[in-house]
């Protein structure tokens, strides 16, 4: 007689390969994903070669599962073996409301996110903020810097052109007006390898949510071309951060509020290294305002435009040019002065704490922010430089005092975009429960999205006991759709919720994920 263990593990795994084949055609959000391994925990995990799935959805266990409650997971019609749930009280007794396949992985898209921020609270602390670097490389006299000036990116995602322009203006008032030498950006608080993105897809113009980790981005490499009604009627064109030697080339008609934008060929005479971003379609007086958001240009080059026009913007005056380093000088992140002892910054800017950061990343399911954040827990960083590795391996250090065990939960990237991400629903209502308990409970709740309220939920379970109490994380690839957090039931008691559907047409579960959590907050 066959093992039922056995088989509905088979079973596991011949639906993630059909999700896995469907992905491979290029149909998803992440297309384009290499399957090449990486030495981690996670890379284990990752996906087998495509097949299609069985034909029947073999045994499942429904024991755990209320009977009230079987028909709401099952009215999706997916096979039960794509679904995993486990819904347990975080205080008391502990009582386990409802389980289904919750010793199974599957991938966990963005609710990987609620994993990279639990750890990065108890790691970091509530009082970490990233700092971004500005040293002076020769004599400052009369507002002139007779040398460069080096910026020194420390990991913060989160770091805006707003909040670059302000930090060069107090540059000013400190006596930085004018830099006669070049303007050197460092990003190499980061050490990355193309062997980190194997399993993640690549960027692209229309595809900012898959902006790679960088230690000096600036608005996350993401270009907003603003297009308004101006006097007249004629369309007004204009682009957030400005960016140097970008001329932006407007087509726009009045027949209608449709308007894109996308990179074109710079004209034969163009200076040396212009770039033309064209912006076409129609766009009337009553049209209003629209913002399209485009990452046109890899960070290093967003990066370099973006400063130097901003530092012009903000009245300072350059005389060479905005440069990337290439090469690091030394394992260390912070340069040394000229007696080798280590150089104190002209000026820093301080990121906004912890707590705001993760609380962005979760509430808008920030990709870039939490990749930023899981490297940003390497031990000794940001004094050294963070490597992939070594963040994975914190990580997997922290979830084995969380008392998990290997393949309990797999994190690669923080941010749920590698398919080698995958966690048990058990093992993410540990962690879940775990964090209830933490000095950090608060602040971690508080990142998450309300139903029918705010960030990625707002528009979800709009109406019914859910709303306002149920405080998730939500996950959405092409083949996956999750929710994990936590949901406030009428009886007063709060449950510790992880629920996982992986199949390609796992679109079809999101009233029956809404159903299970609106069941728990009207029956736990």
């Amino acid at each position: 007689m066959s093992d039922p263990t056995a088989d509905i593990d088979a079973q596991r795994r011949r639906c993630l390969r059909a999700a896995a084949a469907c992905v491979g055609l290029g149909l998803g959000l992440d297309a384009g994903a290499s399957a090449k391994p990486v030495p981690s925990t996670a890379a284990k995990a990752a996906a087998a070669p495509p097949a299609r799935p069985a034909s029947g959805p073999g045994p499942v266990d429904w024991s755990a599962v209320p009977a009230p409650l079987r028909p709401v997971l099952a009215g999706s019609g997916l096979p039960a073996h794509c679904i995993g749930v486990q819904v347990q009280e975080v205080e008391g007794r502990s009582r386990l409301l409802a389980a289904l396949n919750a010793e199974l992985p599957y991938q966990l898209a963005s609710t990987a996110k609620v994993v990279t921020a639990l750890a990065a609270l108890d790691l970091l602390g509530a009082n970490y903020r990233w700092r971004t670097y500005a040293f002076t490389n020769g004599v400052l006299t009369n507002g002139r810097l007779l040398g460069d000036l080096l910026i020194v990116g420390g990991g913060d995602a989160r770091l805006r052109s707003a909040d670059l322009q302000a930090w060069f203006l107090r540059m000013q008032q400190q006596g930085l007006r004018e830099v006669w030498g070049n303007i050197v950006l460092d990003r190499f608080a980061f050490r990355l390898r193309d062997d980190d993105f194997a399993n993640t897809p690549p960027p692209a113009i229309d595809r900012p949510h898959h902006s790679r980790p960088d230690a000096l981005t600036l608005d996350e490499g993401q270009l907003q071309v603003v297009v308004q009604a101006g006097a007249r009627g004629k369309p007004v064109v204009s682009l957030i951060p400005p960016l140097a030697g970008v001329k932006v080339v407007s087509d726009l008609g009045a027949g209608g509020c449709a308007v894109w934008a996308h990179p074109a060929s710079a004209p034969a005479r163009s200076e040396p290294g212009t770039q033309v971003l064209a912006v076409r379609g129609q766009w009337g007086a009553g049209c209003g305002s629209r913002e399209i958001v485009l990452a046109p240009m890899s960070h290093e080059e967003f990066t370099v435009r973006a400063v130097e026009g901003l530092w012009r913007e903000a009245g300072g005056k350059l005389r060479g040019k905005v440069l990337d380093k290439r090469a690091p000088d030394r394992d260390q992140l912070l340069p040394n002065g000229p007696d080798g002892e280590p150089q104190l910054p002209f000026s820093v800017h301080l990121s906004e704490p912890l707590p705001q950061v993760i609380r962005e990343i979760n509430k808008t399911s920030d990709n870039m922010a939490a990749r930023n954040l899981m490297l940003s827990l390497v031990r000794g960083f940001p004094s050294r430089a963070a490597t992939m590795a070594e963040a994975r391996q914190r990580v997997d250090s922290w979830l084995r005092r969380q008392g998990l065990q290997p393949g309990d939960i797999a994190l690669e990237t923080g941010s749920g975009l590698s398919r080698a991400e995958r966690g048990k629903p058990r093992a993410m209502v540990q962690l879940l429960r775990n964090a209830w308990a933490s000095q950090q409970a608060q602040a971690f709740i508080d990142s998450l999205p309300i139903a029918g309220v705010d960030g990625t939920l707002a528009h979800r379970m709009t109406n019914g006991r859910a709303t306002g109490a149920a405080f998730l994380k939500t996950g959405t690839l092409l083949d996956t759709r999750a929710l994990a957090g936590y949901v406030k039931a009428g009886s007063g008691k709060t449950y510790a919720v992880a629920a996982l559907v992986n199949h390609p047409e796992a679109t079809r579960a999101l009233p029956s994920l809404d159903g299970l959590i609106e069941w728990v907050a009207r029956n736990g």
